[in-house]
């Protein structure tokens, strides 16, 4: 099948689209990258998404519309796609997380905007979607779901711990050991605090990390940030901007935006090797938009050592678009009737002719294998 998933992180900086080429060989998933773009936002809806965040309120009449303008958004990106592809299959989404509702160790609710019913309509594809919430119901976090990409691909390579590292707006692990059962869960910030500073000089995020680069870390925020009881609490545990949002930085706007930046990178590069370095991680593959922020890059790579630090592009996913195609993969296993973290994921939107998935394999799957495509230049 040819699968096109589709996805908005935390960041809400537009959507990853992702178009796969995904077939099941016995206990495989062979996965072809086929191609990757992100589609921003409209201007109104980017800016209205921002202002729907914690700690401010959101009415009603707001989510109806932000609900039907990000599902219109991921419609057209979804058009664009097939325009493209014509013999794409299916259309997977995470949509767009707007709000998770966690109390202390449990994720009691979790809400994706972008109604698949406009997807659907708008190519005619059946569109898997409220893939978070079902896990969630069945007593599960909703996040971080690549859990179910890492442990397929990463599993089985080798004696050692591989740990795969996401690096959006907040940063997430799923840690892969012989012997052990995965176990995946948000570590804290990745580019959210970044992002909000950023934008206290007109910025939408540090490129190339030139500001944190030019900043000192400030050893006392440091310090005080590093108190946040998130960090200490055991996993499975997920979080998002519910917590680390724009008053999370309260009483840091009289310091310097540099060193502020050089601080919070410190403090993601410090809370991400805390729990690889607790889990023994050997091999740390990145991916996410802090991948392309070197001076993140730089502290990862100083805090995670000895642990090896690479990229997902090594091993044939591209980091910039690695949700895209977990996405996809999520969608593709709903639809072949696998399975993933013990039950099926998500509900399905009808396109124009009848739903007709094929019967379920009779071999569990329990490996991912990366096939690079006839022609990777697109």
């Amino acid at each position: 099948m040819k699968v096109l998933g589709l996805i908005s992180g935390t960041s809400m900086d537009g959507i990853d689209v992702a178009v796969a080429d995904l077939r099941l060989a016995d206990d495989t998933v062979e996965l072809t990258p086929l191609h990757a773009d992100a589609v921003p936002y409209p201007e109104h809806v980017h800016a209205d998404l921002l202002a729907a965040l914690p700690p401010r309120d959101c009415t009603a009449a707001k989510m109806c519309q932000l609900d039907t303008w990000v599902g219109q958004a991921f419609a057209d990106a979804a058009s664009q796609a097939l325009a493209r592809y014509p013999d794409l299959d299916l259309v997977a989404s995470l949509g767009q997380t707007i709000y998770h509702w966690v109390d202390g160790d449990r994720c009691l609710g979790t809400l994706q905007l972008g109604q698949p019913a406009w997807i659907a309509e708008a190519t005619g594809l059946p569109t898997v979607a409220d893939i978070r919430a079902r896990d969630v119901a069945r007593g599960g976090h909703g996040a971080p779901l690549a859990a179910i990409l890492d442990a397929l691909w990463l599993g089985g390579r080798d004696d050692r711990t591989w740990v795969a590292l996401n690096i959006g707006g907040i940063a997430n692990v799923t840690v892969v050991a012989p012997g052990r059962e995965p176990i995946a869960y948000d570590t804290g910030p990745g580019n959210a605090l970044l992002d909000l500073v950023a934008r206290r000089v007109g910025l939408q995020r540090d490129e190339d990390g030139e500001l944190a680069a030019g900043g000192t870390v400030q050893e006392d925020l440091l310090k005080l940030l590093l108190r946040e009881p998130y960090y200490a609490r055991p996993a499975p545990k997920s979080t998002g901007k519910e917590l680390f949002h724009v008053g999370y930085l309260d009483g840091t706007e009289h310091r310097a935006v540099e060193d502020v930046m050089a601080t919070l990178v410190e403090l993601t590069a410090i809370t991400v090797a805390d729990a690889c370095r607790k889990h023994g991680a050997d091999v740390v593959v990145a991916s996410g938009g802090g991948v392309r922020n070197p001076t993140l890059m730089r502290a990862l790579a100083s805090r995670l050592a000895p642990a090896e630090l690479c990229v997902s592009d090594d091993f044939g996913l591209p980091s910039d678009a690695k949700e895209g195609y977990l996405t996809a993969l999520l969608g593709f296993l709903t639809w072949q009737g696998v399975p993933a973290n013990g039950c099926l994921l998500g509900s399905v939107t009808p396109g124009r002719g009848p739903l007709r998935p094929p019967p379920p394999p009779e071999v569990p799957v329990s490996k991912l294998r990366v096939v690079e495509a006839p022609d990777a230049s697109g």
